[in-house]
């Protein structure tokens, strides 16, 4: 489910802080502001804080407390990444962030194992029909990612 209402950085972070309230997550927020400051905004002059069109980049960094271990970069650019105990999910839609994160803390996710081609993945599903699956770097799982899975 994606939250249409969540147009700036900062109502993701909002959004992030109320889904970790909900399941007791301690939450530690960077931001970076300013074309000069976002990791996407490299070829920008040092000391230029607004992008070519005038409009002031705001990124955030959200570390979330407790196992498994989540972090989420939002990027001005309306999509994020989440890395959920090392694995990383790139380019999921801001609005999608909220739905994504109660997924894993409510129990959906899960991790699927294959014998061929051999490897994990960690798979979360999003109601309706939105899923992201990422493929579990290495062969060793962590705590949390192992139990999860399912064959």
């Amino acid at each position: 489910m994606t939250h249409p209402s969540l147009p700036t950085t900062e109502s993701v972070v909002v959004a992030i802080r109320a889904v970790a309230a909900e399941y007791r997550r301690a939450v530690d927020v960077t931001d970076d502001i300013g074309a000069d400051q976002t990791s996407r905004r490299t070829s920008a002059a040092l000391f230029t804080a607004v992008d070519p069109d005038g409009s002031l980049p705001h990124e955030a960094f959200v570390e979330l407390g407790g196992s498994p271990a989540v972090s989420v970069r939002v990027f001005p650019e309306d999509d994020a990444k989440i890395t959920v105990d090392g694995v990383e999910f790139h380019d999921v839609p801001r609005d999608a962030v909220p739905a994504f994160l109660t997924a894993l803390y409510s129990g959906l996710a899960f991790v699927k194992g294959r014998f061929f081609p051999p490897g994990y993945w960690l798979v979360v599903p999003l109601p309706g029909d939105e899923t992201y699956k990422e493929l579990i770097a290495g062969s060793m799982l962590t705590p949390w990612l192992s139990g999860r899975v399912r064959r």
